[in-house]
């Protein structure tokens, strides 16, 4: 066996010690699957008082069906729960809300910004792809582009639901069950929604989509939650700055005393600190290759992103565009790149050296 291997198997091996651990103080995993390329995502039911359930599934027969198999293989149903809580706003974790706090009657925690998105959950989405669509053309993604892509937004809302979020959360509230008490720290980057659950005692983090071991969170450029649904903007030079908003939440929780992190997709990180090192220098070299290609001259953030990811740039072109977009602005706010706004499309120039 290689060095690598080995490596590899001495992880494994810690990450099933960790899940076992925490299946022991009663946290355990329930992955239901998605139609996304993400593929399943991590439902955690919590057995306390109230026996709490942390993200849902997307909304859909068989994720249902699933997860309703892992709470009966833990001896549980969903009429028993007494408590649901979403990390973050994305509809694989949040699908199934409605259907499980109509049939067990649960409190529903949630971010408080998040409340009245998912209150008008229909109108909300449609905000959302409407954002989305400025956003793209604004950057310069060709309009035909970009009415395909908004008809696979449409059809992907069925996924997500309603809810009434009654039990809203700050950043730095307590959550008390009988045994345990989480402290809720808001997390933006991801989504503007996203928050971390710390278990301070045990030095656990529920995580979310925040830090995931196998792949890096995407700081997804998203309609801001603080804002009327018709109020976003157009993705201008007054839009969100998703990866900055990241790059300080991973520097946030860079500094909390945490051994495990249990994320919403794949195996628990084990070195967070380590893990959140690299995904910043992983930031840097993507911030400076963006600005090489700056070189040629100034560019539309779509131009710059079908010059790296060539076809993928159309097939998933706002994911694509929100990761360029994220990079040129660490460029902009280092002062190595400058952003025109003045014309209908922006474009990004490097910014000029002393001789």
């Amino acid at each position: 066996m290689t060095a690598d291997a080995e490596n590899a198997a001495a992880t494994d091996e810690a990450q099933r010690a960790a899940l076992a651990e925490a299946a022991a103080a009663g946290i355990h995993p329930i992955a239901v699957p998605t139609p996304f390329l993400v593929g399943r995502v991590n439902c955690y039911l919590i057995e306390d008082d109230p026996l709490t359930l942390v993200d849902t599934g997307p909304n859909s027969g068989k994720s249902l069906d699933e997860l309703a198999a892992g709470l009966s293989e833990l001896g549980h149903s969903m009429d028993e729960l007494g408590l649901i809580v979403l990390t973050h706003q994305h509809m694989d974790h949040l699908g199934l809300v409605e259907i499980l706090q109509r049939r067990s009657g649960a409190e529903v925690a949630a971010l408080d910004l998040l409340g009245p998105y998912l209150e008008h959950f229909s109108d909300s989405a449609r905000a959302d792809d409407a954002f989305a669509s400025r956003v793209m053309l604004r950057h310069g993604v060709p309009p035909e582009v970009v009415t395909v892509l908004g008809s696979v937004g449409a059809a992907f809302r069925s996924f997500g639901s309603p809810a009434n979020v009654n039990h809203p959360l700050r950043d730095g509230d307590e959550l008390v069950l009988r045994d345990r008490t989480f402290i809720v720290a808001h997390r933006p980057g991801h989504s503007p929604s996203d928050v971390v659950l710390h278990d301070r005692r045990a030095e656990l983090l529920i995580g979310g989509d925040h830090l995931l071991s196998r792949i890096s969170s995407n700081p997804l450029l998203s309609r801001p939650l603080d804002r009327a649904l018709d109020e976003a903007g157009d993705g201008g030079v007054d839009r969100p700055h998703a990866l900055l908003d990241y790059i300080a939440s991973m520097r946030a929780t860079r500094e909390m005393p945490v051994a495990v992190t249990l994320g919403g997709h794949g195996p628990p990180v084990l070195e967070h600190v380590a893990l959140i090192d690299e995904r910043l220098r992983t930031h840097d070299r993507r911030a400076r290759r963006v600005l090489g290609m700056l070189g040629a001259g100034p560019a539309t953030a779509y131009e710059l992103a079908s010059q790296m990811w060539g076809n993928v740039a159309v097939t998933q072109a706002y994911l694509t565009l929100s990761e360029i977009l994220g990079h040129l602005d660490l460029l902009v706010s280092d002062g190595r790149a400058i952003e025109d706004a003045s014309g209908p499309v922006t474009r990004f120039a490097a910014a000029p050296t002393d001789p």
